[in-house]
């Protein structure tokens, strides 16, 4: 596994750990958590060579960035209630990746995805998992956020979305500090950290057990923190934060 993380790094070195961590994982490996590979690249003195660079965001992105912060700056947790927002988390890891949803009142269903992740297996998953679960447990008012993945803003899903009258959150581009979802996922992280799977079945099951594991508060705090995450967007003049 060491040797994968430092060749994952040698042969590209713009590689995120994040990239390293897909790289490097196989169907019967542990999924190596993504600060143990910069841990490993730090003490093999491959990290922090090279200057960091901040990444790149188009002036049209900083300000839309700018503009969102502003418009949604007085929102706190009543206004990201759930009938305002209901995010997406996707884990990949091995031979498993899952869709997940989550409102400010409870942890929604982790759902499964085989094969390829495209605008059809995503159609499907707003239709038989998503929305059931929305009109089951927000009511019928609601607000839909997702990021600007290309499967997610595809005019076949776009046509989903109109067809069955889901409202979206408008979402700025190059905005995962403004997204609660990343910290979502390392929570979620955090609870595997040390399980061992046999087999994908297997590894699917851990998943799903921790994703209910994950208490309400964890999800209040993140809403807690918009605020803060948008006025730090606010005076980094569009560009990324700490977040």
């Amino acid at each position: 596994m060491d040797r994968n993380i430092l060749r994952a790094c040698r042969e590209d070195p713009r590689r995120t750990s994040t990239d390293i961590q897909l790289f490097v994982t196989s169907l019967n490996e542990p999924v190596p958590l993504r600060r143990t590979i910069k841990r490993r690249l730090q003490v093999a003195g491959l990290h922090g060579r090279r200057p960091v660079k901040k990444p790149l965001v188009s002036l049209k992105n900083r300000k839309s960035r700018v503009g969102w912060a502003k418009q949604h700056l007085s929102w706190g947790p009543r206004e990201y209630a759930p009938r305002y927002q209901c995010p997406t988390v996707k884990h990949g890891g091995g031979s498993v990746m899952v869709w997940g949803c989550f409102s400010d009142t409870s942890m929604g269903p982790l759902n499964r995805i085989v094969g390829t992740m495209d605008r059809y297996v995503y159609e499907d998953i707003l239709e038989n998992t998503m929305r059931p679960w929305g009109r089951a447990n927000l009511g019928r008012s609601w607000v839909f956020r997702q990021d600007n993945d290309p499967k997610h803003t595809s005019g076949h899903v776009a046509n989903w979305f109109r067809r069955r009258r889901v409202d979206l959150l408008e979402w700025p581009s190059q905005s995962p500090d403004l997204n609660p979802n990343e910290h979502m996922w390392e929570n979620l992280e955090r609870r595997l950290k040390g399980v061992r799977a046999s087999n994908a079945n297997q590894k699917f099951a851990q998943l799903e057990a921790a994703w209910k594991s994950i208490p309400m508060t964890v999800v209040q705090t993140l809403l807690d923190s918009m605020p803060r995450r948008c006025q730090a967007v606010i005076d980094a003049k569009g560009y990324p934060t700490k977040y």
